[in-house]
């Protein structure tokens, strides 16, 4: 059986992980304007950050287009796989894999396995590299999938903005309450839900105080075994901040492991560049 491993930019994968994987990264579309940019190919952080100083146009994206996944499933048909796993950013996000799903099930030459992660970055990229890793086990994609599932259920994430206007004009908290935050400069700490949809799940007064309670949803988990779980910090444009939260949750969970990802023109389009936040699940070296 050969099976190939699909999954979108918002991944935040390294070329070298692609590489030694063999996974096949289809490119989310950032719009800035008339202008449209295929990330991590026409647009990366650099130069996202200077249209978003210089342009005075807030960012969108538009989803992979089924023409898009087409032409892979096109080019891996001519090199003779036999299926393909496709894991993507969170059905709560974009309703890509959602249509993806309905696509696949008019195409014969090749078995494709649509696999909602409901995550993004790191939280997405595990899945993706624990396909890959459990692909060069040996196992098929139909053996594969449970093990993403448990990986999916067993992996949360909390985050903090600093700016709630780009969280109020993509609709994910009302205006009234957006303005309030910026008023009172609160900092809320985000999650995604059983759905993946990105929910506000308290609103702290300081930076240190929403530090504190991402530590306390953590223990909830990590104190079963802090050893057998992966601890991903993600940010945006902060490295001073993020390095911050690193050293302080690491202090807290030293038996875990630890990564961290930096995000990109995709995600940020929807949080703003001051984000910071921390992925936790079962390590999936240990799957």
């Amino acid at each position: 059986m050969k099976t190939a491993i699909v999954t979108d930019s918002s991944s935040y994968l390294s070329e070298q992980q692609v590489r030694e994987n063999d996974i096949i990264v289809v490119p989310i579309t950032v719009i800035f304007g008339q202008e449209t940019f295929l990330e991590n190919i026409d647009i990366d952080d650099q130069l996202f950050h200077e249209k978003l100083q210089t342009s005075g146009l807030m960012p969108s994206t538009t989803q992979i287009t089924l023409g898009q996944m087409q032409e892979v499933f096109d080019k891996l048909i001519a090199e003779n796989y036999d299926e393909v796993i496709c894991i993507h950013l969170s059905s709560g996000i974009t309703s890509f894999i959602e249509n993806l799903t309905e696509y696949a099930k008019d195409i014969t030459e090749i078995n494709v396995l649509p696999f909602d992660s409901r995550m993004t970055s790191q939280g997405e990229a595990n899945m993706v590299l624990l396909a890959a890793k459990l692909r060069k086990e040996g196992k098929t994609g139909k053996e594969i999938i449970p093990y993403l599932e448990h990986l999916r259920e067993t992996t949360k994430v909390d985050f903090m903005v600093d700016n709630l206007s780009f969280l109020m004009r993509s609709g994910r908290i009302t205006n009234r309450s957006a303005i309030m935050g910026n008023l009172l400069r609160i900092k809320p700490i985000l999650d995604m839900d059983e759905k993946g949809q990105i929910v506000i799940q308290s609103k702290e007064r300081t930076r240190k105080r929403a530090l504190q309670k991402v530590l306390n949803n953590m223990h909830s988990d990590l104190d079963r075994g802090a050893e057998e779980y992966r601890v991903s910090i993600i940010y945006g444009v902060d490295h001073e901040l993020s390095a911050k939260w690193e050293e302080t949750i690491q202090q807290e969970f030293p038996a875990a492991k630890f990564e961290s990802n930096q995000l990109g023109p995709v995600i940020m389009s929807h949080t703003g560049e001051e984000i910071v936040g921390v992925i936790w699940g079962k390590d999936w070296m240990k799957m």
